[in-house]
């Protein structure tokens, strides 16, 4: 139901995924918990405030001052309740995605909103949990992936390229788990030089 005009909604990965998905490559079957989501977690728990306070401690010239930030700010948004009707959407999709088998193992992936721009990348900035089963651990990841979006290095990246910390959002892609035997990733250019009459292939055993 997804596609790339919905990055706003489910985030650069999660419109990708609608897109390869409806061109018939085979992709893992799931949900994304969107970006509104999101903004409604950090409103219902009043969190816009605290954290504003957290970053003022943030210092360019001293870089630690990032990693502490970033744990006070994780904390207080790990032990934040998730609004009932949002989990109560999310566990019945995870319930629909697991079918008769009920409590499948997901992959619970994050998609910032700003994720794949022309002169930004967030990619790889935000947390994935593998193998995740039953509704407590899924609601436990959602937090995790939530928190990831102020890692000491998402913080600085944001400011270093003037984005609003409060403007950038993140989904959530909620994927059946794939026991794969290898894994990796194309890139359709060569990712050092920017060729692009070049497709660079980075795998591995197991999962990625």
């Amino acid at each position: 139901e997804i596609g790339k005009e919905d990055g706003a909604l489910v985030g650069g990965k999660g419109a990708n995924l609608g897109e390869i998905y409806n061109l018939g490559i085979p992709v893992p079957p799931g949900f994304v918990i969107s970006s509104s989501a999101y903004f409604r977690f950090i409103e219902e728990n009043n969190l816009k405030g605290k954290i504003k306070d957290f970053l003022k401690a943030v210092d360019i010239d001293r870089p630690e001052s990032y990693t502490g930030v970033s744990e006070k700010i994780k904390s207080l948004i790990e032990k934040s309740p998730i609004p009932k009707e949002i989990a109560i959407e999310a566990i019945r999709a995870y319930a629909k995605l697991g079918g008769v088998f009920k409590d499948v193992f997901v992959a619970v992936r994050s998609s910032a909103t700003a994720e794949d721009l022309p002169d930004a990348s967030f990619a790889g900035q935000q947390r994935t949990f593998l193998n995740v089963k039953g509704d407590a651990n899924l609601m436990e990841a959602v937090r995790g992936c939530w928190a990831s979006l102020f890692e000491p290095r998402a913080i600085f990246y944001r400011e270093e390229k003037g984005f609003d910390h409060f403007k950038v959002a993140l989904a959530i892609p909620v994927q059946k788990m794939i026991q794969s035997l290898v894994s990796g990733i194309i890139f359709t250019c060569d990712q050092v030089t920017g060729e692009k009459n070049r497709v660079v292939v980075e795998a591995v055993f197991g999962l990625g």
